[in-house]
Order: structure tokens, then sequence, then C-alpha cells
């Protein structure tokens, strides 16, 4: 196996000196490096063109639950200008790989598009916000995320129309999760910030402690619930091929994401309260 240069064996030029074997021999960290050493944009070309698979494969992953509000050429498109400037945002001292900084980046942008267009029918829209709420009730009378069963007793529905109501709001429950999730954040920001100096102890603290919440909330997850956020999430796969390894329709798919992300919710928005 042809080994791979890095900056401190190659002690590199600008790019205008390294051939095209120099270059193409160079990893992502080792370009990344150079790129932020020298600022040439030719470095940061070649950079977007090899993570464009990535923001493919994620626009791609997300599409089957995005596909009624925005063409995937479009969704690739905004992604490119996310992957540049993540390029340009990324703090190489931070012990993160790049991949997962921009990976995360990339799903943003997927959702705050959904936000802006505010596609979805004001239908759809009322019969979310009544699933979000009636989540949020049966939480606090019980304490825990609540049952499928139970959400659907407190709705009046059968099991088949919840599930239908779960398909009908997929995209709104992933929208209404990651909003829980900004809103953490963003306190935890603004928490760091009023300190004089920011505290990286705390810091590293804070985001442990959402890794736990988001542990435990998994955790209490259904095993179909888990297989299907880990394809998602972890292995990337879409809607259609998470339903081939089950052997179920990505209709059923749908719904059990959108279950998984609701109690998921649910379990956030109960520690931010408490």
């Amino acid at each position: 196996m042809e080994e791979q240069h890095t900056v401190q064996n190659l002690q590199a030029p600008p790019h205008a000196s390294l051939t095209q074997e120099e270059l193409e021999g160079l990893d992502d960290q080792a370009l990344l490096e150079l790129y932020k050493q020298t600022g040439d944009q030719e470095l940061k070309w070649v950079l977007v063109l090899r993570f464009t698979g990535l923001v493919r494969r994620i626009a791609a992953q997300a599409s089957g639950l995005y596909s009624n509000f925005a063409q995937l050429d479009d969704i690739v498109h905004e992604g490119v200008l996310v992957l540049s400037s993540a390029i340009d945002k990324f703090d190489l001292s931070k012990n993160v790989k790049f991949e997962t900084y921009v990976s995360k980046r990339l799903r943003g942008m997927i959702v705050d598009l959904a936000r802006r267009q505010d596609w979805l029918p004001r239908q759809v829209r009322q019969k979310a916000t009544r699933l979000t709420r009636a989540m949020d009730e049966l939480s606090v009378q019980l304490g825990r995320a609540p049952e499928s069963r139970e959400v659907a007793e407190y709705l009046g529905l059968s099991r088949e129309q919840y599930d239908a109501l779960l398909s009908e709001t997929a995209v709104s429950s992933l929208v209404s999760f990651e909003a829980v999730l900004d809103n953490y954040n963003g306190a935890q920001e603004k928490l760091l910030l009023s300190e004089e100096q920011a505290n990286p102890t705390e810091e590293a603290f804070q985001d442990q402690e959402l890794h736990t919440v988001l542990e435990a909330g998994i955790a209490s997850l259904r095993k179909n619930e888990q297989m299907v956020l880990s394809l998602y999430y972890e292995r990337e796969l879409n809607m259609k091929e998470i339903a081939q390894v089950l052997g179920v329709s990505a209709a059923r798919v749908s719904q059990i994401h959108s279950r998984a992300l609701q109690r998921l919710r649910s379990c956030m928005k109960q520690y931010i309260e408490s």
C-alpha cells in the first residue's frame, strides 16, 4: 500500500510547487492543514471535489424525507456551498474529524431548507402540532416518553390511524427534534459566553451531558427504532435501503423513524425543562 504523505513529513511548499502525484498523495487531514497554512484556493477546490461525494450521499439519503419540497440537485448545490464554508470554518485544533463536522452541518442545512420554505400544507402542520402537543402532555403526565399505544389512545386514534399520522408528519418530526437540539445548544452557548472566558472543560462537560441524555433516550427506544436510527444516521442509508434491510415498506420505515424522533424529542424536552 502506497504511503500517504502528511504535512509533517512532506514539509509541503505552496500548491503551485506540488506535483499532481504529490497532491493526490496527501490525505484529507494533510490537505486541510496545507490549505489552512497557505490559503491556496486551488487546494480548497481540491477539498471541495473530494467531499462532493459526501454531499451527494447525504442529499440522496435525505431526499426520501424531503422530496416534496426540493429537487436533489438543489439540495446538492446548497450542500456544496455549505461544504465550502465548512472548509474555512473548520478548526483543526478540535479533536473532530472533518467528515463528522461537515456531515452535521449538511444535515442542519437540509433541515433549515425545510424550515425556510415552509412547504408543509396547513392541514399537515396542524396535525404535526397536535401530535407534538400530545407527546409533550403525556411526557409530563407519565414522567417518561410515551409509548405509541398511549399516544394513539390519547388522540382517540386507532393504531392504523396513528401510523398514518406518523407518516404524514415525518418531516415535521425531524424539524421539531432539530429545533429542540438547537434550543439546547443555544442555551448552553449563552451560558458559556456569559462567563468572562469560555471554559473548555465546561464546554466538554456540556457536550458529554448532551450525549448522555441522547444515549439514555436511544436506549429507551424499541429495537426496531434503534435499528432505523442506526442505519439512517450511522450507516447513512436512505429510507428505501433501510426498508430492504428490514424487509418492510419504505412508508413503514418512515413511521418508525418519525416515532423514534418524537420520543427522543420528548426525552430532550424533559431534560431541558427539568
